[in-house]
């Protein structure tokens, strides 16, 4: 795949901002709840189908994280969220990961489009 490094770099980005996102109640003092309890669960699925990724490519870990991103979109209007640090954290890496992983679905399709091409 000529564009692996650019996928790979996707993955460790996400890997990253799940990270973060998984910390982010500590970081940013959110209040408990389902503000807490968002972050945590959705930062820890996008942390380890980054890991996965990174460890064995597969094209339905970054459908996976495309959806884990959406979800953390709505999810404060979803779950009503009261603090908006925390519907601003939620939105922001939500967009993040959800356009990495577009990025690299769209990608996968290129490469798989040539190699077809080329055949």
């Amino acid at each position: 795949m000529d564009d692996w490094s650019s996928i790979r770099l996707c993955d460790v980005v996400n890997l990253i901002l799940g990270g973060v996102l998984f910390f982010s109640p500590w970081l940013f003092d959110l209040s408990s709840g389902a503000q807490w309890q968002t972050a945590s669960i959705v930062g820890i699925i996008i942390a380890v189908l980054s890991i996965a990724a990174l460890a064995a490519f597969a094209v339905w870990e970054e459908w996976f994280i495309l959806l884990a991103g959406i979800g953390l979109i709505v999810s404060p209007w979803l779950l009503g969220f009261q603090n908006s640090d925390a519907m601003i954290i939620n939105v922001v890496i939500g967009v993040a990961v959800a356009v990495l992983a577009a990025f690299e679905v769209w990608l996968t399709r290129e490469d798989e489009a040539q190699v077809a091409a080329s055949d």
